[in-house]
């Protein structure tokens, strides 16, 4: 077996920006600049959209490299992410630490310069993003609390606008934390054997794989029916509703692709099928906010 190469020079940026899969960002951004623009009730300034996206990089940056250091030891005895970069060797902690420490200089130096309710909660958030990574190794809930951490976006944004935070954007947060909740419920399915000999957790693993999908799809219609209340809430008009059924159908071809029985698909699910929900519903709202 060819050992992988240590990451150097010019190579450890694309390296480590692989490692914390920043690609994976187009899942929760476009829902922190959904709650962004429903808090403006139209464009954002110039100042909140750059501050409130470099907030919402960070915030990601930090709780991905928490969970690349705390999970280490387990990613390398795990066959499906023993090659991640950290127990393979392509990356060390020190080149995970140096930019973490950035990120979170740069996360409450945006929150200070947006308003003064954003800068006393934001290590409120960092909290929650870098607790969460152990809560696999006590509670079946793991994946639920997944859902929160990317919960934290849209509430996040909209408090980034006004300096408040009302029960509107908590509709959205919740919606949002189903959601995701529901995809890492089916994710986690794949590492249920695992998890099983080494004493971990997921709601896979506590109820098995088909009643994992149930509450996956109970997750996902409880999702659709948060943000379609959102419109109604909001008073949004039509172009947000069909974004809200284009969502609700791509979530169900969701258990099209991918059945208890047949996991094979799980990597096109996860990654099409989640950018494509989150990027309708930002379309879908925008129209509804600007046109």
């Amino acid at each position: 077996m060819i050992e992988p190469k240590r990451a150097r020079g010019i190579n450890l940026l694309p390296t480590f920006l692989d490692a914390i899969k920043f690609q994976e960002s187009v899942f929760a951004l476009p829902f922190a600049y959904i709650g962004m623009i429903l808090a403006s009730q139209g464009l954002p300034t110039l100042k909140n959209f750059i501050l409130i996206t470099i907030a919402m990089v960070s915030a990601r940056t930090i709780g991905m490299i928490a969970n690349r250091i705390i999970d280490r030891k387990i990613d390398s005895q795990n066959p499906r992410t023993s090659m991640r970069h950290l127990p393979s060797g392509i990356l060390k902690i020190n080149h995970f630490l140096i930019p973490g420490t950035i990120s979170c200089i740069v996360l409450f130096t945006c929150a200070f310069m947006l308003n003064p309710l954003a800068f006393w909660l934001s290590p409120v958030a960092l909290a929650y993003l870098i607790f969460y990574p152990y809560t696999k190794r006590f509670t079946w809930a793991a994946n639920l609390l997944l859902g929160w951490a990317l919960a934290i976006a849209p509430s996040a944004a909209w408090i980034g606008v006004k300096g408040t935070l009302t029960w509107e954007p908590f509709v959205l947060s919740l919606a949002v934390a189903l959601w995701a909740g529901s995809f890492d419920i089916i994710y986690h399915c794949q590492d249920v054997e695992f998890q099983t000999k080494n004493g971990l957790h997921s709601v896979g693993q506590k109820f098995g794989i088909t009643k994992a999908f149930l509450m996956s799809k109970i997750l996902d219609i409880g999702s659709i029916i948060c943000l379609i209340s959102l419109g109604f809430i909001m008073d949004l008009s039509i172009f947000y509703f069909v974004a809200c059924i284009v969502a609700g159908s791509t979530l169900a071809y969701k258990y099209i692709l991918v059945k208890p029985d047949d996991l094979s698909k799980i990597g096109m699910a996860f990654m099409r099928i989640n950018a494509l929900v989150s990027l309708t519903m930002f379309i879908g709202t925008s129209l509804a906010v600007l046109v």
